[in-house]
């Protein structure tokens, strides 16, 4: 699920450009010829120095995979409300083998947590969102996957790297070609690395010379921890709190770009759901679902999950896994009825934002940060509660 695109050396980004120019560039719409592109592959991968043995042994016989393409095509998940896909995620057979899994590794998270600072629910939500505690990882081939999507139109220089990548994880020792297999999109793992992550963050927590994120239990949560440390996790503080708001506010100040102190949103009228002190740090008031859906303050480790995958809706419901985890009940529907469009409607929202010089991203039928950021713009020009979520009175407006 874990997407972000990392950067590579000067020399290595130069290369890729020059591969965005070669045989795959042609082959958008996939018309043209994958083995020749292959074959221009394996040469630029060398040059960009993988070991010509690793690259020639683990890429025979590669071929292109139409059900990657598919898959890729037909992602709706990421179209659902929150409560929709939390509530079919975080269900109770997870929250039960959350629980018995920090139990189990009761050791093994208190020296995550020593080492990283990264607490066991914040991981064992991640581990249990992404392959049920490692029941399923996948079974694709990884390099297959990888090669049919850095061929593909869409995303292909983001997937040349994590190729790349793959190969220089082979050439590593942590794996072999033959035992990279994983999700449809080349995530790796018990945790879903894609290959630029793993090589980046995938630790030897098990001491046996490699990390395998595959197979080793104290290598996954490990190199879990250590990626989201990376990214800027700080121990001890908290990710997201539920609230309860009042009827009427600023909604414009409802965004997780702008911070405020929790003592100045106690004084707009918030107050933590569950009736508990909230902490004195910076925080957002974040609206998954607009101004009469659930509600949260997000603080600053829930912008590192905001790294760790760009989906907003998958992002939350990790961090909302996390805090259930943590001992928070299950989370309140807000203050009304949540009047939500469906994905061809939003779809339409986003081209009249857009007609309106109003960027809201990919027109593609799924609320993104962009596409909120848009209809927070939108509906404050058109004097309509400014809550960054779209409904059928600012597509109304827009028609």
């Amino acid at each position: 699920m874990t997407m972000q695109t990392m950067a590579r050396t000067v020399a290595a980004a130069a290369v890729m450009i020059g591969m965005a120019a070669a045989p795959a560039a042609a082959a958008c719409g996939n018309g043209g010829d994958f083995g020749a592109w292959l074959q221009a592959f394996k040469q630029e991968a060398v040059a960009v120095g993988v070991s010509p043995q690793v690259v020639e042994s683990a890429l025979q016989g590669v071929s292109y995979d139409k059900s990657v393409i598919s898959k890729d095509r037909g992602q709706k998940v990421f179209s659902q409300t929150f409560l929709e896909f939390a509530g079919r995620m975080v269900s109770s057979n997870r929250m039960q083998s959350g629980a018995a899994q920090m139990k189990k590794q009761k050791a093994l998270f208190d020296r995550i947590e020593r080492d990283f600072g990264v607490p066991a629910p914040v991981i064992v939500a991640v581990w249990g969102l992404e392959t049920d505690f490692g029941a399923n990882t996948g079974d694709m081939s990884t390099l297959r996957s990888l090669a049919t999507l850095a061929y593909d139109c869409r995303r292909p220089q983001m997937f040349r790297e994590e190729l790349v990548d793959a190969l220089r994880i082979v050439e590593r020792g942590d794996l072999s070609a033959s035992e990279m297999r994983g999700a449809w999109a080349g995530e790796l793992g018990q945790t879903q690395f894609l290959a630029t992550n793993y090589l980046r963050y995938g630790i030897d927590y098990d001491g046996d010379g490699r990390s395998n994120l595959i197979r080793s239990v104290p290598d996954v949560l490990g190199s879990t921890a250590n990626y989201l440390a990376k990214l800027g996790w700080r121990p001890g503080q908290p990710w997201l709190r539920e609230v309860s708001i009042p009827t009427d506010m600023p909604w414009e100040q409802a965004d997780l770009s702008i911070k405020h102190s929790t003592a100045d949103w106690q004084a707009a009228g918030v107050r933590a759901a569950d009736g508990k002190a909230l902490p004195n740090l910076p925080a957002s008031l974040f609206l998954p679902m607009g101004r009469n859906g659930p509600a949260f303050l997000s603080f600053h480790n829930f912008d590192v999950y905001l790294q760790w995958n760009e989906s907003l809706v998958y992002a939350t419901t990790a961090a909302y896994f996390a805090t259930r985890l943590s001992g928070a009940g299950p989370v309140g529907k807000g203050n009304g009825k949540v009047d939500a469009l469906s994905a061809a409607e939003l779809k339409t929202l986003q081209q009249g934002l857009a007609a309106r010089g109003v960027n809201p991203g990919p027109i593609d039928g799924k609320l993104g940060r962009q596409t909120r950021t848009a209809t927070r713009t939108m509906q404050m020009q058109l004097g309509l509660p400014a809550d960054g979520w779209p409904d059928h009175a600012l597509l109304a407006a827009l028609r």
